[in-house]
Parts: structure tokens; sequence; C-alpha cells
């Protein structure tokens, strides 16, 4: 039997308050012994969320559940990628992406943030070039405006 994933885009659509809260008082309740799959669905709900410092702590969960769980790797696998793309941190994401994709080509849920992946790299990194051509002619005008005026002195 095959762990069915949710596309890339269910990650938008955050848990409703009270449904987290269900997650984070199981996750609280079993305190230091809490359980793996526990531990994985508080992670998947915080990475759901539209707050930040939660996708965060759901990283960092999902992150020692991938290092103490061997058994549990390859659905952290995505949803460290999946995370990682929330946060902005597209090489992150990208890396446990392709760690996936190179145990299973087919995924068509990895595949699909494989794009969303790229599509922010380019989309950022022309951005980026944008920013750095507007600071550009931004220090020319502001050059030529002194030049300008030390000549006329």
């Amino acid at each position: 039997m095959e762990f069915c994933l949710p596309d890339a885009a269910d990650a938008d659509s955050p848990l409703k308050s009270d449904e987290l809260q269900v997650l984070r008082a199981q996750y609280e309740k079993e305190g230091y012994y809490v359980g793996v799959q526990t531990k994985f669905n508080y992670a998947w709900g915080l990475i759901k969320s539209s707050s930040r410092n939660e996708q965060q702590e759901g990283v960092r969960l999902l992150s020692d559940i991938f290092r103490n769980s061997p058994e549990r790797r390859r659905e952290c696998l995505y949803y460290l990628a999946l995370g990682n793309y929330k946060l902005g941190n597209y090489a992150e994401a990208r890396r446990y992406n392709d760690l996936l994709l190179d145990h299973e080509p087919g995924n068509l849920q990895a595949s699909s943030l494989r794009g969303l992946i790229d599509d922010k790299v380019a989309k950022e990194g022309l951005m980026g070039v944008a920013i750095l051509s507007g600071v550009a002619i931004a220090a020319g005008v502001v050059g030529g405006m002194l030049f300008k005026g030390a000549r006329r002195r």
C-alpha cells in the first residue's frame, strides 16, 4: 500500500484553529514520550499554517523525525520540501524534494512541487535582477547629478 501525499496546493489551505489545537493538545498530552505519528500529524498541521513561526516549528519537528525515524523519511522528505518552500528556503526545499524524486521519479506531488520551487526561484531571480538594475539606475542618476553639480562650481 502506497502512502498518498496531497498536492502542494493543499499546503496553502491552513487548518482551522480548532483543528490545529486538537493536534497540539495531543502532542502536548503525550509530552516527552510523544509518538512519531502524533509528532508527524502536528508538524503537518504546522506546515499548513499561515504563521511563519508555526511553519518553522513544523520543519523543526519533521527534521527531528527524519533524523530519528528512518521508516518515516519518505513522508518527511515531501513535507520538509514543502515547509522549506513555504518559508522561502528554496535551496533546502529543492534538496529535500530532489532526494524524494531520486527514490520516486514518478512521484506526481514531488514533480508538482519541483515546478513550484523552480518558478519561485526564477521569479525571485528576475526580481533580484530588477532591484539591482533599479539601484544601479538610481546610483547613476544621483552620480550624474553630483557630477553635474561639481562641474558648475
